[in-house]
């Protein structure tokens, strides 16, 4: 299997397991403040990583070098997932998910500004057939539903999140110097957990974790340990084989997969018109995975 391939089939599995936080993360948004599930999620996810490096690649010592790019990258991502359980509160989740859909266009964006990635015509075509079919499913293909859409303050909150987002992904490469994707993400996680503390350390101190509601433990260690710890190891292991468009294009099947993720959880199949547009969104994945497109130049080291 190629690296491009291996790339592709790590994003596959990434948006797979972000569904499930949308799912369980609307449950549990308005049960405890978001900078102290957050900082939970990154304590326990840094502990697995950390197991798992040591384990495997082991943590060396060069990876310490210039220690703030762990903290660019932890301060991202810690943004995007305090702002999501933000927005939760008051967005509807099919608000919230239209939102998303605008994370891959905002990270070829991204991708060009920080490393100079071109977005081919065939993949402009791609992200843009891909952002129909997500749209399609979120809107279950119902127009008036679509131009019904209304912004609010949660939508707003959660843009702001999806920028985080779009930009992390290319500051992966960019700020990558050759460690291994697991050891990057402990740095990452580590980081990240320091400047939730920190931040949020008001919310966590009058957190009753002894009292907190089954479902709030379920969410917490899903988003741990799967929506956390594997999906950041997935994002950053594919951030290094693909172009930054390439990799978030992978949102747009979530969507899809949040209706598996419903059905799982007892709600009803949507009609059968809805998954014309999860087929648009294969169809998108389809036109990356045959692209032609020169390889993405590695970005040069970064200096301390």
């Amino acid at each position: 299997m190629t690296p491009q391939a291996q790339g592709h089939l790590a994003m596959l599995v990434f948006s797979a397991l972000v569904a499930g936080s949308f799912s369980l993360g609307s449950l549990i948004a308005n049960q405890i403040a978001p900078e102290a599930i957050t900082a939970a999620r990154f304590l326990i996810a840094s502990v697995m990583i950390g197991v798992a490096a040591g384990m495997t690649t082991g943590l060396p010592r060069s990876a310490a070098k210039a220690p703030w790019r762990y903290v660019v990258l932890g301060g991202l991502f810690a943004s995007y997932f305090v702002l999501m359980f933000h927005g939760l509160k008051t967005a509807p989740p099919v608000s919230a998910a239209a939102v998303f859909t605008l994370t891959p266009v905002m990270s070829a964006m991204a991708g060009w500004v920080l490393l100079r990635q071109i977005t081919t015509p065939r993949m402009a075509l791609a992200l843009t057939v891909g952002a129909v079919g997500a749209l399609w499913v979120i809107f279950r293909a119902d127009w008036q539903a679509f131009v019904a859409f209304e912004i609010g303050g949660g939508e707003i909150i959660y843009f702001w999140g999806c920028v985080a987002h779009a930009i992390y992904t290319p500051m992966v490469r960019k700020l990558n110097r050759g460690e291994p994707a697991v050891v990057f993400t402990f740095g990452t996680l580590v980081a990240g957990c320091v400047l939730l503390t920190l931040y949020g350390w008001s919310d966590i101190r009058t957190t009753d974790w002894a009292n907190l509601p089954l479902i709030v433990w379920v969410g917490l260690f899903y988003v741990s340990i799967f929506a956390t710890a594997v999906s950041f190891v997935l994002v950053q292991f594919a951030a290094l084989r693909l172009p930054s468009a390439k990799v978030m294009a992978y949102t747009y099947l979530t969507p899809s997969w949040v209706i598996l993720w419903e059905v799982g959880l007892g709600q009803q199949w949507p009609t059968l018109i809805v998954f014309v547009g999860a087929l648009l969104t294969v169809i998108a994945l389809v036109l990356l995975l045959k692209s032609h497109d020169q390889p993405t130049p590695a970005a040069e080291p970064v200096q301390d």
